[in-house]
């Protein structure tokens, strides 16, 4: 017969008898630490796409109003176990239609093919997932997610499996006391082996990874990823085998919310390779490792004016245009400014327009005077910077001066000749071929221009 010792986390003492069927199921209570990565696991998966290559339920046309949400009538339990033993992993659901069933350990599904589970499901709506030998590698967090066109849902059951070591028990040996104890925590060297057992370690389980990545050179990289674990598992990081060290290039960050970050600015062709990041604590140890592809740098080129601004003048209400157009690699960014303030944003007045064959455009929908000045438009990538300016004039109305028609009087001089020039005269008709200054005196008196 079992007996189990006194204490919130108790450990279970067996007869070496009793079939392994009965000493595996053993139900423990979650931390609330565990629940809520638990929780997340389940709020992921419910909106995640899934493997239908193993059902062979098929939905038609169902009405929704005849459709019943699956339901849990009985939900998984958290089980302790130690390596080597059986686990079965049970639950019930209900719903209209016969919901689809997927199995997950630690959010990846479990393909219906895999020879170390055995899935099962009875008429009756019960579920099941059953492990005849349980190794260190099944140590996490189980979930059945349920679905139908009325909607899914899930639960999860943790699986704690814990190393026998050699002062262990081995159900299978001879042993000259009728009961096997269970193994003492690995934190506890010494102390009386009647104490109770304290609360075991949880070996680590990651539950965000990275995939492979991508980066240009020069850019940054970051790697993110969150770990589970009792005691809180301690991350290192590999490249290609060898351990990253922090430096001004690589850092290593954590979040508040436990997402670990390793961080690389700038990527060189360097860092290229496959990254491991491994995590440790008391219990044991976990990874993952990633491809990361190092795409070499493009050829930067500074800015440059194909067509530059040009000076505009433009009547009073009427729309106007001022063009230009850049070339530089990568695409530069556009600034506006009017005098010695930005244009940072388009209104139904004056917008600002590029395209992707880099012609820019500033285009004012009925100038008015306060449109009128200098603009200045810039041009700016990590090559370099360029700018051009032009004058806007904006004009009230057009003005054309009416010539005068009253008599001009001029003194018979050498100026006359000045005076009758800016009026456009033909100064050989004005004169006669043996005129000269020298016969012109002052007596002579002023003359009207009408009698030349």
């Amino acid at each position: 017969m079992a007996r189990r010792l006194l204490g919130a986390d108790s450990a279970a003492v067996f007869n070496i008898q009793e079939p392994e069927e009965e000493t595996a199921n053993q139900e423990y209570k979650v931390s609330s630490c565990e629940q809520r990565l638990i929780s997340e696991i389940e709020y992921r998966l419910e909106r995640s796409p899934v493997d239908e290559s193993g059902d062979d339920i098929q939905y038609g046309d169902v009405p929704v109003n005849n459709g019943v949400a699956p339901f849990f009538e009985m939900k998984l339990k958290h089980y302790k176990i130690f390596e080597g033993m059986p686990v079965t992993f049970t639950c019930r659901v209900t719903g209209t239609p016969k919901p689809k069933i997927y199995w997950f350990k630690d959010g990846k599904q479990i393909s219906p093919k895999n020879d170390h589970y055995t899935i099962q499901r009875d008429l009756d709506g019960t579920c099941s997932l059953h492990t005849t030998a349980s190794t260190l590698d099944d140590d996490g967090n189980y979930t059945i997610m349920a679905a139908n066109p009325q909607g899914r849902i899930s639960c999860t059951g943790r699986l704690m499996v814990q190393a026998v070591n050699q002062r262990g028990r081995s159900p299978r040996s001879p042993s000259s006391h009728p009961h096997v104890r269970r193994p003492r925590s690995r934190s506890r060297d010494s102390g009386d082996e009647n104490e109770p057992i304290q609360e075991r370690f949880f070996r680590p389980h990651f539950l965000q990874a990275p995939g492979d990545l991508t980066v240009q050179e020069g850019k940054l990289c970051r790697m993110d990823c969150k770990v589970s674990g009792l005691p809180t598992p301690d991350l290192s990081w590999q490249l290609d085998g060898k351990p990253i060290r922090p430096d001004s290039a690589h850092k290593m960050l954590v979040r508040e919310n436990g997402v670990h970050s390793l961080i690389i600015e700038p990527v060189t062709s360097r860092d290229a390779g496959i990254y491991t990041c491994i995590a440790t604590n008391r219990a044991g140890q976990n990874s993952f490792s990633l491809e990361l592809v190092v795409a070499a740098k493009e050829a930067h080129k500074p800015p440059v004016f194909i067509e530059k601004l040009q000076n505009t003048g433009v009547a009073d209400g009427y729309p106007v245009r001022l063009e230009c157009r850049v070339s530089g690699v990568p695409p530069p960014q556009i600034f506006w400014k009017k005098e010695n303030e930005s244009l940072t944003h388009s209104t139904d007045r004056v917008s600002m327009h590029q395209d992707n064959h880099g012609y820019i455009c500033l285009l004012i929908q009925g100038a008015t005077k306060e449109d009128a000045g200098w603009y200045t438009v810039s041009a700016k990538n990590e090559a370099g910077i360029v700018s051009c300016t032009a004058r806007l004039d904006v004009y009230t109305q057009w003005h054309q001066q009416p010539q005068s028609t009253k008599p001009k009087k001029v003194r018979p001089s050498a100026s006359r000749y000045a005076a009758l020039s800016d009026q456009g005269l033909d100064i050989k008709a004005a004169f006669q071929p043996e005129a000269s200054p020298s016969h012109l005196t002052l007596n002579t008196g002023l003359v009207e221009s009408e009698d030349l």
